[in-house]
C-alpha cells in the first residue's frame, strides 16, 4: 500500500501544480512509482484518460511526469465552469450534472466516498501518491464539507506540506495567517512548509524561514526559486501566451478572438513555442490586428454563448470580412462549431436558445446531443500522424465535411473550404504532432524544427526535478509521507 504526501497551498496559484508534477518526475527518476491525485479539480482545460473519461489536463500532466497512465482516479472530481456561478460536475470522468455555487456547496459533502475509492485505488498501484489541493484550506467558510483540503487530507490521513508564493509578498504573513486560523486538528495535520517562487540570494530569507518556524513551529523543507523550466509547461487556467515571450523575432501572426467560455487553449501553446510564430489575444473591444495571418477560435465550454459574444462585440463580422478577402480561418472543437451556418440545441443543453446563427465560413451545421464525446484518438492530417483527443457534445454536418481535413481512424473529421483558406476540426491536441505543425508552418512560409510538443514537455520536467533535488530536503520530504 502506498504512502501519500499532500501539497496544499495558502491560496490559488501558488505554484502546487508544477510542484507536484516536479516531485512526481523525481520520484520516478529515483526508481518510485508513484501516482498523482488532486481530489477536485476546476478547469476548462480538461483531457482524456487512458481508462475514458475526463480529467483536469493538470492531472494528465502529472501523470506524465510521473511515466504512468493518465486515469480518472487521478482527478475524481472535475468542475468546468460554464456560467459566472454554474460549473458541470464530473465525477469519475463521467458528467453528473451542473449545479450552481451555492448548490455544489451543499452537494460536495457526497462526493467525498468517490474521492476515497479513487484514492484508495491508486493507493494499492502505487508506491507514492502525491496529491495536491486546491486554492487554500484557509477558507475556512468552505470548510463544511470539504473535500479539496483538508477535509480529504484528515479523512484519508494524509500529511500535508504548505506551500507559500513569495513573489506575491507576504508569504511569512500568508504561512503564519494560515497556522493561526486553521482549526486545531486541520493545522495539526501540516507538518511542514515550502517557499516557492524566490527570486535571488536564497540565504537573505534565512530569518523569515526561522520566523515561520518559530510561529508554527512547522519544518522548513526548503525554498524553490523562480523555475524558468515552468514556462514551457502547458498552463491550466490561462493562456501561456497572455505573458510576453523571449523569443528575439515574431514574424508570423496568429490571432486567437479572447472568450468568456474559451477551453482548452493549451491547443495553442505548441505554436507558442515556435520562435517564428507571434500569439495574439485579441480581447473585447480591441482592434482587429493588421497583418494577421491566422486567426484561431479554440474550444469552448459554451460555444452558442460564445458565438453571442462574437455577434454583439462586432467581432463576428470582422472575422466574416476577414475571411471573405481570403484571410485564414481555423476552428477547434467549439471554434470549429462557430465556423459554420447554424448550431442547433433542441434539448436546450447550453442554455435557454433553440439555435443560433455561427460565422457562415463553412457550409456546416451543427447539432447538440446529451452524449458527450470523449475520446483519445489517432489519425493523420496532411499526410502526417497526428494524435490527441476529443470531448464535445453535437455533431457537424454539411457539405464542407467532405473536404475533411483529419482522419481519424478511417474516419473523417472536420470540414475545409473550397480554397481550404477556413477549415475546422473537433481533434484537441492537433498542433502537438511535430510534423504536422511543422507542414503547416512551411505552407505558410515559416520553418520549424519539427519536434513533437511532448518532448519539449519531457525536457521541462526533467529541468524542474533536477532544480528540486538540489534546494529541496527530497529524503525528508518522501520520507514525512506515510
Amino acid at each position: 500500500m502506498a504512502r501519500a504526501l499532500m501539497l496544499q497551498g495558502t491560496g490559488s496559484d501558488v505554484g502546487k501544480t508544477v510542484l507536484v508534477a516536479g516531485l512526481c518526475r523525481v520520484a520516478k527518476l529515483r526508481g518510485l512509482k508513484v501516482a498523482p491525485f488532486k481530489p477536485q479539480n476546476m478547469s476548462t482545460n480538461a483531457a482524456v484518460a487512458d481508462d475514458g473519461g475526463e480529467i483536469g489536463r493538470a492531472q494528465w500532466l502529472q501523470a506524465l511526469a510521473a511515466g504512468m497512465p493518465p486515469s480518472v482516479h487521478m482527478n475524481p472530481v472535475l468542475l468546468k465552469p460554464q456560467t459566472e456561478t454554474g460549473a458541470q460536475i464530473i465525477v469519475h470522468g463521467k458528467v453528473q450534472g451542473r449545479a450552481e455555487g451555492r448548490d455544489y456547496q451543499g452537494l460536495k459533502a457526497g462526493l467525498l466516498d468517490a474521492v476515497l475509492r479513487s484514492y484508495r485505488h491508486l493507493r494499492e498501484s502505487a508506491d507514492l501518491v502525491l496529491v495536491e489541493g486546491a486554492g487554500s484550506p484557509a477558507e475556512i467558510n468552505l470548510r463544511a464539507g470539504d473535500i479539496a483540503n483538508m477535509g480529504f487530507a484528515c479523512a484519508a490521513d494524509v500529511p500535508v506540506v504548505l506551500v507559500g508564493d513569495i513573489h506575491r509578498g507576504g508569504v511569512i504573513a500568508s504561512l503564519v495567517g494560515t497556522h493561526t486560523i486553521l482549526p486545531e486538528a486541520d493545522a495539526g495535520m501540516i507538518i511542514g512548509y515550502l517557499i516557492n517562487k524566490f527570486r535571488g540570494d536564497v540565504s537573505l530569507f534565512d530569518d523569515g524561514l526561522a520566523a515561520i518556524t518559530d510561529f508554527t513551529g512547522w519544518h522548513s523543507f526548503g525554498v524553490v526559486p523562480w523555475l524558468r523550466a515552468a514556462n514551457r509547461l502547458p498552463p491550466e487556467d490561462s493562456p501561456g501566451f497572455m505573458q510576453p515571450a523571449a523569443h528575439a523575432t515574431r514574424k508570423l501572426r496568429i490571432v486567437v478572438p479572447v472568450l468568456p467560455h474559451m477551453a482548452n487553449f493549451d491547443d495553442l501553446d505548441p505554436l507558442y513555442a515556435e520562435p517564428d510564430v507571434e500569439l495574439v489575444l485579441l480581447k473585447d473591444g480591441q482592434a482587429f490586428p493588421p497583418a494577421t495571418d491566422v486567426v484561431i477560435l479554440t474550444g469552448s465550454k459554451a460555444t452558442i454563448a460564445d458565438m453571442r459574444m462574437l455577434e454583439k462585440s462586432g467581432r463576428a463580422d470582422e472575422l466574416r470580412h476577414y475571411a471573405a478577402k481570403g484571410g485564414r480561418v481555423i476552428g477547434i472543437c467549439g471554434g470549429y462549431q462557430m465556423l459554420g451556418k447554424r448550431i442547433y440545441d433542441p434539448q436546450r443543453i447550453e442554455g435557454d436558445a433553440a439555435e443560433i446563427t455561427g460565422l457562415g465560413l463553412l457550409d456546416v451545421e451543427t447539432v447538440m446531443r446529451p452524449e458527450k464525446i470523449v475520446r483519445n484518438v489517432r489519425g493523420y492530417a496532411s499526410g502526417e500522424p497526428v494524435s490527441g483527443y476529443e470531448i464535445h457534445l453535437g455533431e457537424t454536418h454539411g457539405a464542407d465535411c467532405a473536404r475533411a481535413p483529419v482522419m481519424i481512424e478511417n474516419r473523417p473529421d472536420g470540414a475545409a473550404s473550397a480554397d481550404g483558406c477556413v477549415w475546422g476540426c473537433y481533434l484537441h491536441g492537433l498542433f502537438n504532432a511535430g510534423r504536422f505543425r511543422q507542414k503547416f508552418l512551411h505552407n505558410l512560409g515559416r520553418e520549424s524544427d519539427g519536434r513533437n510538443h511532448q518532448e519539449k514537455i519531457e525536457e521541462a520536467l526533467n529541468d524542474i526535478a533536477s532544480e528540486l533535488e538540489k534546494v529541496l530536503d527530497i529524503d525528508a520530504l518522501f520520507a514525512a509521507a506515510r
